[in-house]
């Protein structure tokens, strides 16, 4: 499962209003390879789901992970920082063993 903050999920509500997106409109949350950690994290809307997606709802927000991205990121919680060390929406992966400095990429 993926959770979402209700600071993330207040942000995320704010963005699909600016950007007049509809009901249909998701979170698709996803991982590649790449970043100087070995992996990276995806975050985009979408409104197409795919046979292999898994869907979940947490704070009235739906979520979806391709079924492959969700063996790295189970149990991850979606949150939002407007702080001073850095504004936007972040990852708390639990299964990271390690991360760049940014934030962007892990690995496993």
């Amino acid at each position: 499962m993926i959770t979402v903050s209700p600071k993330a999920k207040e942000y995320i509500s704010q963005l699909l209003a600016k950007e007049n997106k509809d009901t249909d409109t998701f979170v698709r949350v996803g991982v590649r390879g790449g970043g100087c950690s070995g992996l990276e994290y995806q975050l985009q809307f979408d409104s197409d789901k795919k046979e292999t997606d898994e869907v979940f709802q947490h704070n009235g927000l739906n979520v979806v992970v391709d079924r492959k991205s969700l063996l790295y990121l189970f149990g991850t919680e979606l949150d939002y920082s407007d702080g001073l060390n850095g504004k936007g929406l972040f990852f708390n992966n639990p299964n990271a063993s390690r991360t760049c400095s940014c934030g962007e990429s892990f690995a496993v």
